[in-house]
């Protein structure tokens, strides 16, 4: 197939065929050629990209290149060949059915057209036959490299003709090798005749290749050989309906069902793909809104750090200062069940303050008291004293407290 072939694209054992599809169009490839093997055949896949349709032959037998080349006394291989895309040559691909038709176009698009009036001979150094067989049905797979000689001559002027100069050290005069041909093999004269004798249209590359001359086109073959059987033929790259089958034949109701459920299944796939993307553009929707929300929060944060803000605070809402209120609450509850006393207005000033229905306590009582009697009558508390402490008079008249801060006595003056 060379040159018209990728030989740079490198394939790996993890790579799939959907891979070599999506990098088949930036290369321009236009075919694949797939072999196979199971168990107990071998087959051959032909597939269009990017549509299809796709060919699946199965190989009966095969002859590889070396074995070809190895099995001729005279073969000819060298890499000018390869230098441009071989001849396509189609044999008994007639009207004989559908199938028939769809591989002939198959195997004529993997080559280029020739425009035969336009044509350089030169260009064309080997030949790919392939003939049906409407028998069998097999594809006889051949492939040769083509050689041009002149007609006409004697053997010892081919040899002249040719590259390689023959050996006249035994020869008195060129007159021998030209009239007896002395000193050549029988078996370099091959037969020439009416089936491969033609007129050249233009010169070619050779000694005594002249335009309007006689020369004789010879085929060597170079390999491979394939004998190939169509197996099916497929919609689409590897997948899709089967157009055509060798051993299955199917009524025209179960292609009609066959055809219900692949529509059926495009119908889901379609489906599927509209609410994915309805879930995209929803969820594109809300991350944009909260986005929006985070920025207006964090404008009117800033505002309110910075003091410019002019909008008003609405302030909390009633759950929220109900549910303050009712925290303090809690807390003076238990302050006056610690305490045992009322707490400060200020301390918490949404708990309510409530009266106490509790009998009051023994200090509270000896507050309440007033004696009439002035030996029992004691002073009144100095304002600012802990709780808990006493004062007592001392034998001067100065205050003596006993217990946590008691009064210093006073110095005396020298």
């Amino acid at each position: 197939m060379e040159p018209l072939t990728a030989t740079r694209l490198q394939i790996r054992k993890k790579n799939s065929l959907k891979d070599c599809v999506a990098v088949a169009g930036p290369l321009g490839v236009t075919h694949f050629l797939i072999l196979s093997k199971t168990e107990t055949n071998i087959y051959f896949k032909l597939m269009r990209l990017p549509g299809g349709p796709t060919l699946t032959f199965r190989v009966n037998k095969y002859t590889l290149t070396r074995d070809v080349v190895s099995s001729l006394r005279r073969h000819r291989m060298h890499e000018q060949q390869f230098t441009h895309p071989p001849l396509l040559v189609l044999n008994s691909f007639g009207p004989l059915g559908m199938h028939v038709k769809l591989m002939a176009t198959m195997f004529q698009n993997l080559f280029p057209s020739i425009n035969v009036h336009k044509v350089n001979l030169n260009t064309i150094k080997r030949c790919l036959l392939i003939n049906y067989n409407p028998d069998t049905q097999d594809l006889d797979f051949r492939h040769y490299s083509i050689k041009v000689v002149p007609v006409g001559a004697s053997r010892g002027m081919k040899k002249l003709l040719q590259e390689k100069f023959p050996n006249m050290s035994r020869l008195q005069d060129i007159s021998e090798l030209l009239a007896t041909g002395a000193g050549l093999s029988e078996s370099e004269a091959e037969p020439d005749g009416e089936h491969n004798i033609t007129e050249l249209p233009q010169a070619i590359a050779g000694r005594g290749n002249m335009r309007a001359q006689q020369s004789a086109v010879r085929l060597t073959e170079i390999g491979p050989r394939m004998t190939l059987q169509l197996i099916k033929i497929q919609e689409g790259v590897g997948e899709g309906n089967v157009l055509f089958h060798s051993f299955v034949h199917k009524t025209e109701e179960e292609l009609q069902a066959i055809l219900a459920a692949k529509e059926e299944k495009l119908r889901l796939k379609a489906q599927r793909q509209d609410q994915q993307a309805q879930n995209v553009q929803r969820k594109q929707e809300q991350r944009e809104a909260h986005r929006k929300k985070s920025l207006a929060g964090m404008k009117r944060a800033r505002a309110e750090a910075d003091g410019d803000s002019d909008a008003e605070d609405p302030g909390a809402p009633p759950e929220a200062e109900r549910a303050g209120q009712q925290e303090e609450e809690d807390e003076a509850e238990y302050f006056r069940q610690a305490v045992g006393e009322e707490p400060d207005e200020d301390m918490f000033p949404k708990a309510q303050r409530r009266r106490s229905t509790r009998p009051p306590s023994k200090k509270q009582q000896l507050k309440q008291r007033r004696p009439d009697r002035g030996s029992d009558h004691r002073p009144p508390k100095a304002k600012g004293r802990p709780w808990g402490t006493q004062a007592k008079l001392g034998p001067r008249g100065a205050v003596q407290n006993y217990g946590r801060g008691r009064a210093q006595p006073p110095k005396r003056v020298a």
